[in-house]
């Protein structure tokens, strides 16, 4: 009934349409990627509910369309690289054309998703940056760890970290999955909750092949705004 009332705004969606929270062109702020110009589709709804969650505005707010029309809004930007992120883009079908048509179209396109759904079907062309939610998060039970054999080996796994045993955890996951040596492994710090400086003194001293992310649009830019 919970996850029910979570994706009301998907229910009664005409076939072929997305529910899309905002589009709009900004600089990338996470992954491999960060500093480069990106054309950003947020979708709307998730049914996780990350304790940290920073795009809550996505829950409950969109405006639907044609899968047509999200894809020439997204090429009118002239932009070579697009993040689809949510919310949680899996959730609607929808996005697995969507993002074969950008592909499709020449651009580099990218995957935020919570690491809670299947991954299996999405084009092999496609970089998956995928979450592994940590304890604090609360939702570290929905974890898809079948999604790691699938994955390919562009894939980006994201550890989200809000304390020091959010961090001994990944490092755990890391060492338990190889997950270094088959993937690009961000760690990054929940925003005011750990201190970059600390965690990157956590990852210098545990040698696990990880990479310190900063959400950089934060740094630019007032952490709450929206649209950047």
């Amino acid at each position: 009934m919970v996850v029910s009332k979570r994706l009301a705004l998907l229910e009664g969606k005409p076939a072929g349409s997305l529910v899309i929270h905002e589009i709009y062109r900004s600089l990338q702020g996470e992954s491999t990627y960060v500093g480069l110009p990106f054309v950003f589709v947020r979708l709307s709804v998730c049914d996780a509910r990350c304790v940290w969650c920073d795009t809550p505005h996505a829950f409950q707010q969109g405006e639907t369309l044609p899968l047509d029309e999200v894809v020439a809004r997204v090429l009118e930007h002239r932009t070579a690289h697009v993040l689809v992120t949510g919310g949680e883009p899996l959730l609607q079908p929808e996005v697995l054309p969507l993002m074969t048509r950008l592909a499709d179209a020449g651009l580099e396109v990218l995957l935020e998703t919570s690491g809670a759904h299947d991954v299996s079907a999405v084009d092999e062309r496609v970089v998956v940056v995928m979450d592994l939610k940590c304890p604090d998060s609360g939702e570290v039970e929905h974890n898809r760890y079948e999604n790691l054999a699938v994955l390919g080996p562009r894939a980006q796994i994201k550890f989200v970290v809000a304390s020091r045993g959010d961090f001994d955890w990944a490092v755990d996951r890391c060492r338990e999955h190889d997950l270094a040596g088959r993937f690009e492994v961000l760690f990054s710090p929940v925003f005011g909750a750990v201190a970059p400086r600390d965690l990157a003194a956590w990852l210098l001293a545990s040698d696990c092949g990880g990479r310190l992310q900063l959400q950089l649009h934060k740094q630019i830019w007032d952490p709450s705004a929206r649209g950047v």
